[in-house]
């Protein structure tokens, strides 16, 4: 590690949880993050702050002015870019050391088999539930594990899915594929804004610790933030073994 990464990373290397090898685990991953709207943008700030060496960053989407009051990756410059091209761009001005790889595409099935495999982590910032299963059955397939987020109105969860622990749950245990929930948007229900930042900064703390192989993840376990109260639950969540994504041949059992 040069100088300049000594110097930029050094409160993290004084934890001694982490330290220069920890550091320089973080500095050799490469995150997914699917999504580069509220949840996405804190997440992906932190991590790329924190020294991850490789980020992909998957979506769609233009920036539009309606984003801006909770997408802090974004600014008012960026009105009809690429979100992913304006989270590029900060990210880099956060840290050049970062390597972003900018993907404006919706991230779909086949797609996530192909790449999934080649993330050491993913984040889940999706808004819709077709996408969080096609990213959890990639993940499933591939055993990588997966920290999945969402946010609503002032509701907020977070929670993390790693298919390399034995007897662990995925995302189709607690929300089967076929048991689609009525549809959630922004647009026609609001979010608070900062219950995105609160839950996108969460995902990067878990992605890390699952980096670095810490202790304490949200694996079989979901935290539910009410931002009116705040007041937080913390859920188990079990293995579903009748799933029919990790219960089946393409997840282990």
């Amino acid at each position: 590690m040069q100088d300049e990464a000594l110097l930029r990373y050094s409160r993290h290397i004084l934890l001694d949880e982490i330290g220069i090898e920890g550091q320089t685990r973080i500095c050799d991953s490469h995150v997914l993050i699917v999504g580069a709207g509220g949840l996405g943008a804190p997440a992906a700030l932190y991590l790329a702050a924190a020294g991850v060496g490789q980020i992909t960053l998957t979506d769609p989407d233009v920036v539009d002015l309606t984003n801006l009051q909770r997408q802090i990756i974004h600014s008012s410059a960026a009105i009809g870019r690429p979100k992913v091209a304006s989270a590029a761009g900060s990210l880099a001005a956060i840290n050049p050391l970062t390597q972003v790889h900018p993907l404006q595409i919706r991230a779909d099935t086949d797609w996530l088999l192909a790449h999934v495999a080649q993330m050491d982590v993913v984040l889940d910032c999706s808004d819709n539930f077709e996408t969080r299963q096609a990213v959890n059955a990639a993940c499933v397939h591939h055993r990588v594990p997966l920290v999945s987020g969402a946010a609503i109105r002032f509701a907020g969860q977070i929670t993390v899915f790693d298919h390399r622990t034995h007897n662990a749950p995925c995302y189709a245990c607690a929300f089967p594929p076929d048991d689609a929930p009525p549809a959630t948007q922004c647009s026609t229900m609001g979010v608070f804004a900062p219950l995105v930042g609160i839950i996108g900064a969460m995902q990067a703390a878990e992605a890390l610790k699952l980096l670095l192989q810490l202790p304490g993840t949200l694996t079989g376990r979901i935290l539910l933030l009410d931002a009116l109260s705040m007041e937080w639950s913390d859920m188990r969540l079990p293995r579903n073994t009748a799933c029919t994504v990790c219960g089946t041949s393409i997840g282990h059992n």
